[in-house]
């Protein structure tokens, strides 16, 4: 008995029919997930910038008139640095303490495709979904850091933006104090070095004044030749007059004599007070002023040092008061009212033309593989 044949044309019919059925089922997935299955999700933005709160170098930072003008400004170092901590696993980490967002992402009650698939996910895994669901982009041309949340509720979307602009403007702040501190605890390490180095050089002072019974060495000299000075006036005197006498007196005369006296008494102690200033032997008062002078010299130089380490600390001072840095809030974090992700209409048309395109690749490869089999 001959069995009955199956006509080709119906068994391409029949793969037709599957082929059609499989995209209709694809896209009838597609809209049934878009349209009622994906969970609502809130997004927060909130705009921020970064400004000195020294005026002067706001004023350099924020050139209004050039941005009126659509003069391009280079990108301040300080957004970056707040955007990759934002980014960062530190971050992720302190909201995670502060709001358990493993939880709250991976609660079973939204969908399975956009929910964190495990609570106890990996950290790497978790923070590859945090950066799906937070996004920091940076305004090149404004300056302008857009913080958008995504989360699960609005309430929850509009905390966890709010907490990140308040920990930056925490973190930009304690960044530049930390540089000021060190500053400042160096300088502090110098100046005590150095005031302890003032406080042995004027001791250093008050040994060598104890010492020769002398406050001032170069006073006790100016005082010695002012005296030597007055006696040599005054030995110029006798003699001028002892001169005018023997005109009609005799050397020998009791006038004379008494001033013979006198003259030498005087050039004695004139002999005497020079060799206190200078002599080859003994001590002699210009060298004792010589190392009174360097001792002394030695103390002003550290005393000056001192002045100088205070200047430069009160200038540390100011300059980490000028390096303080205000995260200033352009936009407040939004509490949503709608839910803006995910955007059914949108990716349902996305869908739609995606599953068409990869429907119409298979179907010509499948065409061009028949054609090489006939």
């Amino acid at each position: 008995m001959k069995k009955p044949s199956v006509s080709p044309s119906l068994f391409i019919l029949a793969k037709k029919h599957r082929f059609f059925s499989s995209i209709v089922f694809a896209l009838a997935c597609s809209f049934i997930y878009w349209g009622l299955v994906a969970s609502d999700r809130y997004i927060s933005e909130a705009h921020i910038i970064i400004e000195n709160t020294d005026m002067m170098a706001k004023s350099q930072t924020l050139d209004i008139a050039g941005m009126l003008g659509g003069k391009t400004m280079g990108i301040p170092s300080e957004q970056l640095l707040l955007r990759d901590y934002l980014l960062s696993v530190d971050m992720l980490k302190k909201l995670e303490a502060k709001f358990a967002l493993r939880s709250h992402y991976s609660d079973h009650s939204h969908d399975i495709i956009s929910r964190l698939w495990f609570k106890d996910a990996s950290l790497e895994v978790f923070y590859d979904y945090y950066r799906t669901r937070i996004s920091v982009e940076l305004d090149q041309y404004a300056s302008v850091l857009v913080v958008k949340v995504q989360a699960y509720d609005s309430v929850m979307a509009h905390a966890i933006a709010e907490f990140m602009v308040k920990e930056g403007e925490h973190y930009m702040n304690n960044l530049a104090r930390s540089l000021a501190q060190e500053q400042v605890e160096f300088l502090n390490k110098d100046i005590e070095a150095v005031r302890n180095k003032v406080m042995e050089t004027r001791q250093d002072l008050l040994n060598f004044q104890n010492k020769y019974g002398l406050v001032s060495p170069q006073g006790t000299t100016d005082n010695i030749v002012a005296t030597i000075n007055r006696m040599d006036a005054q030995l110029t005197d006798l003699q001028t007059k002892r001169a005018a006498m023997l005109g009609y007196l005799m050397p020998e005369s009791a006038n004379i004599v008494e001033l013979d006296l006198q003259i030498n008494a005087i050039e004695k102690q004139i002999t005497q007070e020079k060799e206190r200033l200078a002599s080859p032997k003994g001590k002699s008062l210009n060298k004792t002023v010589e190392a009174y002078q360097r001792l002394e010299m030695h103390a002003q130089f550290a005393q000056d040092v001192y002045k100088a380490s205070l200047t430069a600390m009160e200038q540390v001072r100011i300059e980490a008061s000028r390096t303080l840095k205000k995260v200033s809030i352009l936009q407040q974090p939004t509490v949503p009212e709608l839910s803006l992700e995910p955007r059914r209409l949108y990716n349902s048309v996305v869908s739609t033309l995606l599953i068409l395109i990869i429907a119409g690749i298979v179907h010509l490869l499948s065409a061009i593989i028949r054609d090489h089999k006939d």
